[in-house]
């Protein structure tokens, strides 16, 4: 039983580590959407698919995840087992970095592509502008100065844009260092756990060190209480 349960593992974790391997290759395809120098104003069918390739290699992961967690718990000889519970913690560490990359490309292309067609759409009014120009030559001079008004307040624009995108882009790095320290610290906490559960006596003293804590706690507050009361008495 134990020999079928520890194949059963190994072929789980295969299966992950197959599937890790994947999400990083369609990742890197996905990416490349995001580097267009002429991105297009709705999303192809080759960004759509690969898009939704990413999306389903980290649903399976998720779900294989899922089974080897069911499986350490379910039986103790694996339980007692450092490694393949720092073997899963990597597992669901690596999962969550690259669900983290599929939303950040997602809002680089969505705001690659909103920048084009607000472009796209001052370009196509200037060109109304200049073809009301051509039709009526009396009032070229007007559209041709409206539109160059026009053009700069485009570029006025696209600087206050650069500048929000560029403190956004801060902002989401930021959360991202947050988050990504968030889950080291989880992470380590969750390894010196396992390895204190594994080490005879670790648990024992670490108790000891937390019940000195509360019984200094304690004492410190009877001393000031009675410091208090004195201070009261003599008033």
């Amino acid at each position: 039983m134990a020999t079928a349960t520890g194949q059963g593992w190994a072929q789980l974790r295969q299966q992950a580590r197959s599937l890790e391997s994947q999400t990083e290759t369609c990742l890197q395809t996905y990416s490349q959407f995001s580097t267009q120098t002429s991105i297009p104003p709705k999303p192809t069918e080759e960004e759509k698919s690969a898009e939704s390739k990413v999306q389903e290699l980290l649903d399976k992961r998720e779900t294989v995840i899922a089974q080897l967690g069911r499986l350490l718990d379910s039986e103790a000889a694996l339980t007692s087992s450092a490694l393949k519970q720092n073997n899963l913690a990597l597992l669901r560490d690596k999962l969550s970095d690259q669900r983290r990359d599929l939303a950040r490309l997602r809002r680089t292309i969505q705001e690659a592509r909103d920048r084009a067609n607000l472009l796209g759409s001052v370009r196509d009014d200037i060109s109304a502008y200049h073809r009301a120009a051509a039709n009526h030559p009396g009032g070229a001079a007007g559209a041709e100065a409206e539109a160059e008004y026009m053009l700069g307040e485009r570029a006025r624009l696209d600087r206050s844009h650069d500048a929000a995108d560029s403190v956004l882009s801060q902002a989401y790095a930021v959360q991202d260092s947050f988050a990504l320290q968030r889950e080291t610290l989880a992470s380590i906490n969750r390894r010196i756990t396992l390895a204190a559960s594994q080490v005879p006596g670790i648990s024992t003293l670490i108790g000891r060190i937390s019940a000195k804590k509360r019984r200094d706690g304690i004492i410190m507050g009877s001393f000031i209480a009675v410091c208090f009361l004195v201070f009261w008495f003599f008033l």
